[in-house]
């Protein structure tokens, strides 16, 4: 099976003109069903995987998103490199809706979700210091700009649990912080990558100034959304010109695609083998 480029973001980024070989795959997982039916095809010459995070007609809200089943089911597939689009709130007035930002830092407020493949019967500890892969956040970073989208290197990416949005209070401690922008999806899924050795970008856009602006108020929710419309066609432009580079780099120079090397604590003999059975695509390189 050839490399392939997953692509996890809104039920809209899916229509992208010039795929061919298109199909709608369901997935098994051991962690139960993926948000939706995956489109695998083939968008100028690479080899490619989408999914619809929150299924299509969105179904699914921040906190029930099957975030294990989605990474498992994208390195069943084939994935190596996993770009997650979704849409941010900014906290600085020189990122405005409408702009992308290539993020490269978490923190990771979130407290209701399943955060790792591991467990009791097999205990591992991956280095999430660099969260993001430095040569496709910048591969990605090169294609937004090929689209003339207003992209923005580097930036910290505050995850919070939702769905509601931000009090002001939370807004202004973010802020100050230093966080760069806000959102509701990108954690767990950006350690589980990690764990599954996948190499992961995050492309943040832009849709709205949080609560904390005093120009801008409350976010609205129909702002929001024509926001994202616009920036979906801004995105499905990157995509296309991200598909045209893509190159695959295996070994990854940053190490993603053995991050497990030294990560399993738990010895051979007291490791449960139903775990095991679970991990065999997760971490069946080094099990």
């Amino acid at each position: 099976m050839p490399d392939r480029l997953g692509i996890i973001g809104g039920s809209g980024l899916y229509d992208v003109p010039g795929l061919t070989d298109a199909a709608w795959q369901n997935v098994d997982t051991p962690w139960g069903e993926p948000s939706d039916a995956i489109l695998t095809g083939v968008l100028h010459g690479t080899a490619v995987a989408f999914l619809p995070r929150h299924g299509r007609g969105h179904v699914h809200s921040p906190t029930t998103v099957p975030y294990r089943a989605n990474i498992d089911a994208l390195k069943r597939l084939g994935c190596t490199d996993v770009v997650s689009v979704s849409a941010c709130g900014s906290f600085r007035d020189d990122r405005p809706p409408g702009d992308f930002v290539i993020v490269d830092q978490f923190i990771d407020r979130t407290f209701a979700r399943e955060k790792s493949f591991f467990g009791t019967g097999c205990v591992a500890h991956v280095s999430i210091a660099q969260p993001t892969c430095e040569r496709l956040s910048e591969a990605c970073l090169t294609a937004a700009r090929a689209a003339r989208v207003t992209a923005h290197k580097g930036g910290t990416y505050l995850a919070m649990e939702g769905p509601q949005f931000s009090t002001r209070a939370e807004s202004e401690l973010y802020k100050s912080w230093g966080c760069d922008v806000i959102g509701m999806t990108n954690m767990p899924e950006a350690k589980l990558a990690r764990e599954a050795e996948l190499c992961y970008a995050s492309v943040a856009m832009i849709t709205d100034f949080d609560c904390w602006h005093p120009d801008h108020g409350a976010v609205a929710v129909s702002d929001v959304i024509a926001t994202l419309q616009g920036n979906g066609t801004k995105a499905r432009d990157m995509i296309l010109a991200l598909a045209q580079a893509f190159a695959p780099h295996h070994p990854c120079p940053m190490g993603c695609d053995c991050a497990l090397d030294h990560a399993i604590m738990t010895a051979p003999e007291k490791r449960d083998p139903d775990l095991l059975a679970r991990l065999d695509a997760v971490a069946g390189r080094v099990l």
